[in-house]
């Protein structure tokens, strides 16, 4: 049955109270879907008069990725909002459009050749008497949202729900502190004024992960107006981090998305980033200017950066001098595009971005190209960058651990690549900034005045954790991300504590050692006895290994469904089925096991063993029954490179670990051919 505000009152007529689900030829997006849709379009016909003045439609959308377009009697209406949430969304039917007798009304979506199949919901139509205007200012909502601690206005993001919890369009336009979407409304003074349908509503306000999230509901009456106060706090002890988003967009630089420059100010201090980088593509951008306009540059420090993006893989660069030349982005290969970012701007950081996606007909870490079990590029390009995004909240994986595998398997291989978390964020609320973040160990206390040069040194040492709901903070003799402790005893005590809001949950925690779990618990909910703030916390003790490895921690819980802050759906999905979860994850702890005062990868001690043993295969598996898993690995690689074969019916005959590092090997070696095969056919 349809419901919402105002459908049973006097003036507005339902058109159709269904939903329906539409989908052109192809095959489906999502198993959540029927295999079979309702129709590719939707086509509805209704009786009406002639009007001279302007009504409002409104209309039910779900799960809308590709453009769709609205039209009534051949006249274009608008799009639907390209946004996966449940929503109401308005169009102003302009005055002449109806005719008398027979009218169409047509949702379909925008074709060409190359188009994707979109699987959407939509429906519950209403023809509104009124204009826009009235219709969506029929009552008048102001609110504000407080610091619970110190009673202070605060940037916050609104979240407007009807009681089905679904996002419900406000009268309100972006200005000078607000920036207004669909459902969404961010406030840079902590004050909104809106106008809303009559009708019941659910009102969330958050300032992102650090802060609680804090609701009311309303009943409205027409004509009515109420004044609200909501209050949230920090929940998340952050203190010594910095939340950084190195992947900022503006429509107004980057030419695509609906964010402009000056909402995108609103949006940062909103979700609370304390050092956005602006990264609009191929041009270096000053937020600086825009922030200060908008009486915002107190609530974070704006660096300029620039989103290198090239034919073969997209580099997130910063801090650029404000007068340093664009770097050209026509290169063909790593090598030479990395030494024209030195070359034109010294950028001190230089991130690979969303690594396993596909642009420009390139995948950098498909198996194609990359060997992703050693962290080595096909081509022997070198793996000159020193950051690497393992999440990417707008350009999220079907399989969220495959990154993150990516990246320790760059540590084994002997790169010093520092694990980002960032938004990839072009819009005001499809896929917001900062969801996705980085945390680097420096001063936060004046957000607005952040030491750029000691973030840099920071990030540049690993000295960070990466956010995606969760926070998972690793310590070991004291010392945490990004440091080397140097094992004495026999054993070794590491320290976890997984960290949230209280709106998010965490079910699991892992400890891998050179990328191979070898601990994890279930994190049960509702421990009263943590503080604040903190999902878990434990120590694990673990033999002390014969050789050098890293430590890493990973959190995981169950995906957000509320629109306040929804788990985004895979950006290039590789299945139908997809379990949307959050995670944390801590930078690289290093242990010098061996005592000589230095980190050595396993690559290195690979390299060692296969030295020594001269392509003598018993030798080998002799030598690696010390080492651990990810030894073995670039050990089986560098035996294959120097002729040996890594299934030697030998290796069958060795212990289970060998055997399945070799065997891990092979398997990721085959598909790498399997992918260079197939695109020489092409």
């Amino acid at each position: 049955m349809l419901t919402g505000p105002r459908t049973s009152l006097a003036g507005s007529r339902v058109l159709d109270a269904d939903r329906h689900h539409l989908r052109i030829e192809g095959p489906r997006e999502w198993s959540t879907f029927p295999e079979t849709p309702d129709a590719d379009r939707l086509e509805i016909t209704f009786a009406a008069n002639a009007r001279s003045t302007e009504q409002s439609l409104r209309l039910y959308q779900e799960d809308v990725k590709q453009s769709w377009r609205v039209t009534l009697n051949g006249t274009e209406l608008g799009r639907l909002t390209r946004d996966e949430n449940r929503m109401v969304v308005w169009f102003p039917v302009p005055g002449g459009t109806l005719v008398d007798g027979e009218n169409r009304l047509v949702i379909e979506q925008q074709t060409s050749r190359r188009s994707t199949p979109d699987d959407i919901r939509v429906g519950e139509i209403v023809l509104d008497d009124r204009p826009l205007s009235e219709t969506l200012n029929e009552s008048t909502i102001e609110l504000t949202v407080h610091d619970g601690d110190d009673g202070k206005p605060l940037p916050a993001r609104i979240t407007i729900h009807d009681e089905r919890g679904v996002l419900q369009t406000a009268g309100a336009t972006s200005n000078d502190h607000l920036a207004v979407r669909a459902g969404t409304i961010y406030t840079s003074t902590g004050t909104a004024r809106f106008g809303l349908p009559a009708g019941t509503y659910r009102i969330f306000a958050g300032r992102g992960f650090e802060y609680s999230l804090a609701s009311q509901e309303f009943n409205v009456q027409p004509g009515e107006s109420i004044e609200r106060t909501l209050r949230i706090r920090r929940e998340v002890p952050t203190e010594g981090y910095v939340a950084c988003d190195t992947h900022v967009h503006t429509l107004t630089h980057s030419g695509h998305g609906d964010a402009t420059v000056q909402e995108r100010m609103i949006t940062i201090a909103a979700e609370g980033i304390e050092l956005p980088i602006a990264t609009d593509h191929n041009v270096q951008i000053d937020h600086r200017p825009f922030a200060r306009e908008r009486g915002v540059d107190r609530y974070f420090t704006p660096v300029i950066g620039n989103e290198v993006t090239t034919k073969v893989g997209h580099f997130n660069i910063f801090p650029v001098p404000a007068d340093a030349p664009v770097p050209d982005h026509t290169g063909e290969n790593w090598p030479d595009i990395l030494a024209e970012i030195q070359q034109a701007t010294a950028s001190p950081v230089v991130i690979l971005n969303h690594a396993r996606d596909l642009h420009s007909g390139v995948r950098p870490f498909g198996p194609a190209r990359h060997l992703d079990v050693v962290g080595e590029n096909l081509s022997g390009w070198p793996i000159d960058f020193n950051g690497m995004e393992v999440i990417n909240s707008g350009a999220t994986q079907t399989d969220p651990m495959q990154l993150l595998e990516d990246w320790m398997a760059l540590l084994n291989r002997g790169w010093s690549v520092t694990p980002v978390g960032s938004s990839d964020s072009h819009d005001v609320a499809r896929h917001f900034v900062g969801q996705g973040r980085t945390y680097i160990r420096c001063d936060d206390t004046t957000p607005g005045q952040i030491d750029v040069d000691a973030a840099v040194d920071s990030f540049r040492a690993g000295r960070v954790m990466v956010s995606y709901g969760l926070l998972a903070e690793l310590t070991v003799d004291g010392r945490s991300s990004g440091e080397t402790v140097t094992a004495t005893g026999d054993e070794i005590d590491v320290d976890i504590r997984v960290l949230g809001p209280h709106w998010v949950q965490a079910d699991r925690v892992e400890l891998f050692m050179n990328g191979v779990k070898i601990r994890e618990t279930a994190i049960s909910a509702g421990d009263n006895s943590l503080p604040t703030g903190v999902k878990w916390q434990g120590r694990w003790t673990i033999p002390r290994p014969p050789h050098d490895v890293h430590l890493v921690a990973i959190a995981w819980g169950p995906g957000i469904d509320g629109s306040y802050w929804k788990t985004a759906k895979p950006y290039q999905p590789t299945s139908q089925d997809w379990q949307p979860r959050v995670f944390g994850c801590s930078g690289a702890l290093w242990i010098d096991a061996d005592g000589d005062g230095s980190r050595t990868s396993a690559r290195t001690y690979a390299e060692r063993i296969i030295e020594d043993v001269q392509g003598d295969l018993p030798a080998l598996l002799e030598r690696l029954a010390d080492y651990d898993e990810a030894i073995v690995i670039q050990a089986a690689h560098l035996h294959r490179l120097a002729g040996g074969s890594p299934i030697d019916p030998r290796v069958q005959a060795a212990g289970e670990r060998l055997r399945r590092g070799f065997r891990r090997y092979f398997e990721a070696w085959r598909e790498t051919q399997q992918a260079r095969s197939s695109a020489a056919a092409e």
